[in-house]
């Protein structure tokens, strides 16, 4: 399982995600095995500035690996806060994958709880911001217990990138077009197991 990958004759397009702090990627070798893009996880704006962006995006880049950004969503913390970070750190480039945000903790899980209606409104404030400095729509990447409680993937009319090891994941009740397949694989372009996706075509 470890090791385990969809068939690249299904899924001709494959990629992984790499996370902020991961100085033991080698996007080379990431390349090697058969990744035409890498979704560079943004650090929370609740955390402190993500020293190590740059040299993740500039590594990739080298590389001629797809970039793209994974920004992941707060429900604690305002959605012009959080877009500053993205904005602040990553370029305004036509050639950069569609952005994702990253939806999985609920409001019941922030230091102050926050009610489902702020939690949906401020989410779609993001988006909104988060595609107006991209200049192309953003993709959800939706965990399921969040799916559970909002219900976004029926009011949303983005892409969606769902979240299962190993089994297709059917819990949006929709297609969708990205797929984490396994979110410990075990590769030589890593130090430590990185998240696999797939795309669907």
């Amino acid at each position: 399982m470890r090791e385990w990958r969809p068939s690249e004759d299904q899924y001709p397009d494959q990629g992984a995600v790499i996370p902020s702090a991961s100085n033991g990627v080698n996007f080379r070798s990431l390349k090697a095995i058969g990744a035409k893009f890498a979704y560079l996880d943004l650090q929370p704006a609740s955390r402190s500035f993500d020293d190590d962006f740059a040299s993740r995006f500039a590594a990739a880049n080298e590389a001629g690996i797809d970039i793209g950004i994974v920004l992941h969503f707060d429900p604690g913390l305002r959605a012009d806060v959080q877009s500053q970070r993205f904005t602040t750190m990553v370029p305004r480039d036509g050639d950069l994958l569609p952005p994702a945000i990253a939806v999985g903790a609920t409001g019941d899980q922030c230091a102050e709880p926050v009610s489902d209606a702020a939690v949906e409104s401020e989410l779609l404030t993001l988006i909104n911001q988060i595609e107006m400095h991209a200049g192309k729509p953003a993709i959800i990447k939706l965990a399921q217990p969040f799916e559970q409680r909002h219900r976004v993937a029926s009011m949303l009319a983005r892409d969606l990138w769902l979240e299962r090891d190993r089994a297709r994941p059917d819990y949006a009740g929709r297609p969708w077009l990205l797929w984490s397949a396994n979110r410990q694989l075990v590769s030589d372009a890593s130090e430590d197991p990185i998240e696999w996706v797939v795309v669907q075509k």
